[in-house]
């Protein structure tokens, strides 16, 4: 109940006292009639508000359990409404087989998004294979992705297995398809076309079975207007676009992520008021 107090007392060292003992606001003796009735119907009109902000999240809160019941969110944690809105889309198309491109800043949760995709498609039970381009070597990059016979270059000692022949049956997520390189972005198309490919030093075709889930922090559009990355590859990688916003776009998740950083320890109001009211301007992960 929002606490209006009349007073004598107006020196500012008492009106800091009657708030902190929990006065939503004073008014100076002899009072103004106007003063009073307009501070009145603020507390009214700020406690319909906080009514509404608590449905508001008890709705969003239901809305998160019933998804988490049905699917498997890979310990995700976020409140705010676009990210329900993105999860929701990434357990809808998880069932299907085409390729998924996941956009957005680094640490935004690209790769939790990939992890939800697979955890609900229907090669949940297959292997998960995940391979950061853009950490290839270049001249490793085939050995890499689609294996290598022994001897098919210097140091190979042994037949090595490639990353699509490990995910056969299952998922590969491909992070930071942006950094390929045009030659593996040739090869990959390859792959992607047919599903076959040879191991490196091999004429021997084989046939796998992948789902490709990939992401990129960069811009590929505009590296495609520039020749750094192939038009046919991005539609072939791109046939649903999930784009996964940066943590300075959903502030409502600010909080609950602070809280599971620390271990689920509660962050004083102090601290709460701190971190929405100057956002730091870079991304957290969301998991």
């Amino acid at each position: 109940m929002p606490i209006v107090l009349l007073t004598a007392w107006t020196h500012l060292e008492t009106a800091v006292e009657l708030v902190k003992a929990g006065a939503a606001d004073y008014i100076a003796k002899p009072w103004d009639d106007a003063r009073l009735v307009t501070t009145v119907r603020n507390l009214l009109e700020l406690r319909a508000f906080a009514a509404e902000r608590e449905r508001t999240v008890k709705r969003r809160a239901e809305s998160r359990a019933a998804l988490a019941s049905r699917f498997d969110l890979c310990g995700l944690i976020f409140e705010s409404e676009v990210m329900r809105d993105l999860v929701t889309k990434a357990t809808h198309i998880a069932p299907a087989e085409v390729p998924v491109l996941i956009t957005g800043p680094n640490g935004a949760g690209k790769e939790i998004i990939a992890a939800i995709i697979q955890a609900n498609s229907a090669v949940r039970s297959g292997p998960y294979v995940k391979v950061n381009v853009g950490a290839l070597p270049r001249d490793l990059m085939e050995a890499e992705l689609f294996g290598a016979e022994a001897g098919a270059f210097t140091g190979a000692a042994k037949t090595r297995q490639g990353r699509f022949e490990a995910a056969d049956g299952g998922t590969l997520f491909l992070d930071e398809i942006g950094n390929l390189s045009l030659e593996g972005q040739a090869k990959l198309l390859r792959v992607l076309q047919t599903g076959e490919f040879e191991r490196l030093g091999s004429s021997h075709t084989r046939r796998v079975r992948v789902r490709v889930v990939s992401a990129t922090n960069s811009n590929l559009q505009m590296a495609i207007e520039h020749g750094r990355f192939r038009e046919d590859l991005y539609y072939r990688l791109n046939v649903i676009e999930l784009k996964v916003p940066s943590l300075a776009e959903r502030p409502e998740d600010i909080l609950p992520l602070a809280r599971h950083f620390l271990g689920g320890r509660k962050l004083s109001a102090q601290a709460e008021r701190a971190l929405l009211a100057h956002p730091w301007p870079g991304n957290v992960p969301s998991c």
